[in-house]
This record gives C-alpha cells, sequence and structure tokens, in this order.
C-alpha cells in the first residue's frame, strides 16, 4: 500500500467561484497495490480539462467522493501479476477510456468507445471493475475515468496507458493522453480531411485548439479557427489559423467548410458547426454538453446536400496507435504542442484552476509533481 495525496472531490454543483466554496480536497490516502493486469505510477504531469470541470459543476454526475483527474503522464514504478509491458520505468501517457481489446466496440478501430471501459468509468473503477483508494475516515474514493490522475501516484489497469520515449516531457505527453487525442483523433480518424478541403474549428478550448494544431500539421489547405471570445484569436493565429471569426460572423458571411469540428460542448455551437459544413462534408462533435441539450438542425439538408455529421470520442482513436503518431509530428516539429499549456500549478490550486477553466481564460493548466512523489 501507498501512501499518497491527491485531490478529491466532495461535493458537485457547489456555488462558483470554487476559490471560495472548495468543493475539491486535497486529502492523504492510501493506494492499493496494483493486482492483475495494473499499474502503480508515479504521476509526472497532469493537465485540467473541461471533463473534469463537468463532474465538479455537476453537469456530469458521477459518484462521490472521486479523485479527479484523467489526463496525466507519470513513471511506472510497479506492475502487477501478467503485465509485461508497459515496465517500470517507462514513462506513459494515461488515457481516459480503457479498451478491453475483445469486445464488439474495440473491433471497430476506435469508432465506438469500448463497451467495458465506459461501464467501469460511469460506475467510477478500473477496468476491472476494482477500487484501490482509501481515505482516513474509512471512505473510498472513486476513480475517475479510469485514471484519477490529479494525485501523487495511481494505480491504473495497463490498457489505460501508453509508453512514451524519455524525450517527451512529462507535460507534453500528460495532454496527448486527452487534449491532442480527442481534438486531433477528431481531425485525422473522424474528419478525415482530403488534400485541399477547408477546415473550420469550432470552439478552441483545449481540445479545440489541439484540434486546430492537428489539422495544421496535417496539412490542410485552410484551417479557420471559430469562437465567441475573440481574445483566443491571437493565440488560434499563432497556431497557424488561416482566419478567425466568431459564430455571427462565420454564419453571416455564408462560410463553409469540408470538415467541421465542434468541440465547445455548447448546442448552439453544434448548430454552427452545423450551419457552416459545406454540402457533401463532415461535422465532427467532440463537445460534452449537459444531459438533456438539445440543438435545432434540419434533416432536409442533411438529405439535400449528403451531409454527414459524426459523434467522435476520444477522437475516435485507438491509443496505442495513435498517440506515437501525434509524438511522431511532434518529434519532428510538425506539431508545437507546448503552445497548449497556458500555466503550470499546484495541486493545491485545484480549485482556482476550475474557476479559471469555468471562466475561459486557460487552455491546458498542468499540475505538476515533485520527482519525491508523496
Amino acid at each position: 500500500m501507498t501512501a499518497i495525496r491527491g485531490a478529491v472531490l466532495q461535493v458537485s454543483g457547489a456555488t462558483r467561484p470554487y476559490a471560495a466554496s472548495r468543493p475539491i480536497a486535497v486529502l492523504e490516502l492510501e493506494l492499493d497495490a496494483p493486482e492483475a493486469g495494473e499499474l502503480l505510477v508515479r504521476i509526472e504531469a497532469a493537465g485540467v480539462c473541461h471533463s473534469d470541470l463537468s463532474v465538479v459543476d455537476g453537469n456530469r454526475p458521477r459518484p462521490l467522493p472521486m479523485l479527479l483527474g484523467h489526463e496525466a503522464s507519470g513513471i511506472v514504478e510497479a506492475v502487477g501479476p501478467g503485465v509485461e509491458s508497459p515496465r517500470i520505468g517507462d514513462r506513459v501517457v494515461m488515457t481516459f477510456l480503457p479498451r478491453c481489446g475483445t469486445c464488439d466496440a474495440c473491433k471497430t478501430g476506435g469508432r465506438l468507445p469500448c463497451t467495458p471501459g465506459s461501464a467501469a468509468n460511469a460506475q467510477g473503477t478500473l477496468l476491472s471493475g476494482g477500487r484501490r483508494l482509501h481515505s482516513s475516515d474509512g471512505a473510498q474514493p472513486q476513480h475517475h475515468l479510469g485514471v484519477s490522475g490529479f494525485a501523487t501516484h495511481a494505480v491504473v489497469d495497463a490498457r489505460s496507458v501508453v509508453a512514451v520515449e524519455a524525450d517527451v516531457p512529462p507535460g507534453i505527453a500528460a495532454i496527448l493522453g486527452c487534449a491532442v487525442l480527442t481534438g486531433g483523433g477528431a481531425v485525422i480518424n473522424a474528419g478525415k480531411p482530403q488534400p485541399g478541403e477547408r477546415i473550420a474549428i469550432v470552439g478552441l478550448g483545449g481540445v479545440g485548439m489541439a484540434a486546430l494544431l492537428v489539422a495544421v500539421a496535417v496539412g490542410t489547405n485552410e484551417v479557420v479557427a471559430i469562437d465567441a471570445n475573440e481574445a483566443k484569436f491571437e493565440a488560434a493565429l499563432f497556431a497557424g489559423a488561416s482566419r478567425c471569426l466568431t459564430p455571427d460572423q462565420a454564419v453571416g458571411e455564408g462560410l463553409r467548410a469540408a470538415v467541421v469540428i465542434e468541440a465547445a460542448g455548447h448546442p448552439r455551437a453544434f448548430e454552427t458547426a452545423f450551419a457552416i459544413t459545406a454540402p457533401g462534408g463532415r461535422t465532427v462533435t467532440v463537445g460534452l454538453p449537459p444531459a438533456g441539450a438539445t440543438s435545432n438542425i434540419s434533416p432536409l439538408v442533411m438529405t439535400s446536400e449528403a451531409r454527414t455529421v459524426i459523434g467522435s470520442y476520444l477522437g475516435s482513436a485507438v491509443p496505442s496507435r495513435d498517440i506515437p503518431y501525434f509524438v511522431t509530428l511532434w518529434r519532428d516539429g510538425r506539431l508545437p504542442l507546448g503552445q497548449l499549456i497556458s500555466s503550470h500549478i499546484r495541486l493545491e490550486d485545484i480549485n482556482e484552476a476550475m474557476d479559471a477553466l469555468a471562466d475561459g481564460t486557460a487552455l491546458r493548466q498542468i499540475i505538476d509533481f515533485p520527482t519525491s512523489g508523496a
């Protein structure tokens, strides 16, 4: 058993600012040793993502208390029975959807999320169905998306990680597991842009900016960035956007793109994305709006213009296939992932980090963990 420190969400839907209400507490916890097929990972870096915020604000209810964090990287310190890869000492990227590799969904090449992995995530367990966390009051905090990376250590299923080379810095490795897989994967796996096709990105948060960087990296003809917050335009242009527009401007000028990635997680953003999709084009939605949210689109337009609407979870990715591809783009200098990192913070700043995310003032805040671990 390992003594750790972790950020545990104790109540969802707390009043903002979270810096005052403090729904997340950094606690001393106990972590069981890895069991069969599992790893003990010393966390080096973790990214703060809207999927964490959606649990904090109550838009995506999860069992509580829950040790948050689903985008992280670290060093393997121990392995359970049956684990041959990765090995002790490897740096690994954690991914928020384990893939069992045998269910019908796993046989779709990333198009569908793993069925057992999705069920485990909803229940707050590891892929095996087990929980490895304990608090001093006898409670058993839930695992967040099979990772719980806002902690000094984590026990995860080996099918929740991908090993990367030691030259990939911890912060870059962390964002590969969610922002880059989700946004970049939506571009290459779901949108599949062809040479000369225009791409539009609706929503310039961490996932949207990752989609923008990958779209530029793969060499499409033109990449248009769209967001209601014009303060994000400078960063988008620096990242390689051909131009930037507000949603009203994009719709008003009749913009059309063959591939449109909706990464805002808002029903109006989806409507904008659909409105600017060209005849024969693909509207790819990766955003996660609140349950029950609805959008209005025209079935007649879908039919008469031969449109396709594609839902893409985790970027329709197979992490073991796609993470090495993105690492190659980064290593070749074509994918400047450091542009996604807006700040480095301490674990103790997690409530304030959620406020910054909710205010739209941050892309990826990276929690850095001391090399000494706990």
